[in-house]
């Protein structure tokens, strides 16, 4: 072939490239920039889904003024209801949590795991920012607060029930207010149903006469999460429908707010790679452009955030695009970035923490409400954890409250920690975990007088699975470093150093597994097997994704 028929072909590829949709071009090469975070805004006017790759549930988003407010589900992990703030709807931080710790107390001081927060809203009222919540065991809830980033209201029970969830709080033209929701089959009986309540103007109190305004027994079975907005004269209920993966968008709207609705599904999955695509919210700009940030339930990796545009026709919310000429919308994978006038930064989902300051990166939860005991934050450069005895009779982690953890930030990445271990009692360990219904951790472990650095893993730990320590290796030097990399599949490897150069591996390689109703999450944790009054500790000096 002469160099004539080479240049004809390279000039064909890169016109072929070219022409390529940006909503149909693959963000796959996308992982944790140079800093250790998610970049999902290329840099040129567009950006690609997921616009944030970790597990942020259920999530629901409003603007107000230039700034957009995005909280999701926290289930039982503590603090709960994160707040995050961005500006331009692809970008986001997180600014808080508004709930400190889930009510009961009680019965949340050990973990609920798929329990407690399920599908908040948050809206903006009067000057005040609103997050309702389904608890499917107790009830309806409320907080409230004047600035996004608290302080939040104590809890609130607008509603003592069981099964009521995904609560959405509706203030209309004339003053009147509403709250819609859903019902949880596995609490209540009936599902797959949406139902109006009159409330209270403040939000505080709601009729218990429930008006069904849509049952999808028919065609749109499992429906959940209804979102009420109001447009042109129409009531609209945004709701996913068919369940999580392999469920749709529909949008139901009415002239009047009991209506009866008519219905149309406005996303799919399609011929894409996005199952769901699940619940959200819908935002408009003050450009007139309108966008709807859902999840996708990726496994291991949790539910994932992705943003897709909304092109509205005669009076119908069209999300995506329509790629199948069904008169549906598929999500799409890049797009051009929303229309904004902010030009203001904000500051990245923290994934790593030098433990410099008394205080922590907001990353972190714990899997039920904590004590404060279990760990201390010091301003000379280190993280303690105390080493803290498991609750009677726990053979595994499943049941164990502090373990200290966050969510996968990417796909692929590292996590590494450097750690002082200074164990009191035999049995006494420390180390990093990777959480799921299925767990792995290495830990340094006080035993026979002597320093011991184990893996264990653990199978099917929600329905009684037990732990299998697979390797025991004996460890000398005070300062101990751990690290896990995790690839493509949750794919995750650990090992061990003692200068944090020259890293050996333990065991064998473990795949990540979600665990009830959240992703997997990484962390670190201390226990004890001996009841002592001066109990052994974990100095973490720092844990650095990357």
């Amino acid at each position: 072939m002469n160099n004539h028929s080479y240049r004809n072909i390279i000039l064909f590829l890169f016109c072929f490239v070219c022409a390529i949709p940006a909503h149909a071009q693959s963000g796959r090469f996308m992982k944790l920039n140079e800093k250790g975070f998610w970049q999902p805004d290329n840099g040129d006017g567009t950006y690609s889904n997921p616009i944030i790759h970790a597990d942020y549930s259920d999530p629901d988003v409003i603007r107000v003024g230039n700034d957009f407010y995005m909280t999701a589900s926290s289930f039982n992990c503590s603090p709960g209801l994160p707040v995050l703030h961005s500006v331009n709807l692809v970008n986001w931080e997180i600014i808080g949590y508004a709930l400190q710790k889930q009510p009961p107390i009680d019965v949340f001081n050990t973990p609920q795991h798929g329990n407690g927060v399920w599908a908040p809203a948050i809206r903006h009222h009067n000057g005040e920012f609103f997050i309702y919540w389904g608890d499917p065991d107790f009830g309806i809830y409320v907080v409230k607060a004047k600035k996004p980033e608290g302080p939040w209201s104590e809890p609130h029970l607008v509603h003592a029930a069981k099964g009521w969830i995904d609560p959405c709080p509706f203030w209309d033209d004339d003053g009147k207010a509403y709250l819609v929701h859903a019902f949880a089959g596995s609490r209540s009986g009936i599902k797959s149903v949406l139902v109006i309540n009159e409330m209270s103007p403040d939000g505080l109190s709601i009729n218990e006469k429930c008006t069904l305004v849509f049952d999808g027994h028919e065609n749109h079975r499992t429906i959940e999460g209804p979102k009420l907005y109001k447009r042109n004269g129409y009531y609209y209920i945004f709701a996913p429908a068919g369940g999580v993966k392999p469920g749709w968008q529909t949008v139901l709207r009415s002239k009047n707010i009991y209506g009866p609705y008519e219905i149309k599904t406005v996303l799919h999955q399609g011929n894409t790679a996005v199952n769901g695509p699940h619940q959200g919210g819908w935002v408009e700009l003050e450009s007139g452009e309108s966008w709807f940030i859902h999840f996708q339930d990726k496994d291991a990796y949790g539910r994932i955030v992705h943003m897709q545009p909304v092109n509205w026709v005669n009076d119908w919310p069209l999300m995506g695009t329509d790629q199948n000429n069904d008169g549906i919308g598929e999500p799409v994978t890049q797009y051009k970035m929303p229309n904004v006038s902010s030009t203001q930064k904000v500051k990245p989902i923290p994934v790593s923490d030098e433990f410099d300051s008394p205080e922590i990166g907001l990353q972190w939860q714990w899997h039920a409400n904590p004590k404060p005991e279990w760990a201390f934050a010091a301003n000379n450069g280190f993280f303690r954890l105390n080493c803290v005895m498991p609750p009677e009779g726990s053979t595994t982690l499943w049941n164990v409250p502090n373990l200290f953890l966050q969510k996968f930030p990417a796909e692929e990445f590292n996590a590494t920690t450097k750690f002082n271990f200074q164990a009191k009692e035999e049995g006494d360990r420390a180390g990093l975990i990777i959480m799921g219904e299925d767990y792995a951790y290495i830990v340094a472990k006080f035993s026979e007088g002597k320093t011991w650095i184990t893996f264990s893993t653990c199978t099917d730990a929600r329905t009684g699975g037990q732990e299998i320590e697979k390797e025991k290796v004996e460890f000398s030097g005070s300062d101990i470093y751990l690290k896990v990399e995790v690839r493509e599949g949750g794919k995750c490897r650990f090992s061990y150093s003692k200068n944090g150069k020259s890293f050996k591996n333990a065991g064998q390689e473990f795949t990540a597994r979600a665990g009830r109703w959240i992703g997997t999450k990484v962390g670190i944790f201390a226990l004890k097997s001996t009841p002592t009054n001066d109990s052994g500790y974990a100095d973490f000096d720092w844990f650095r994704v990357e």
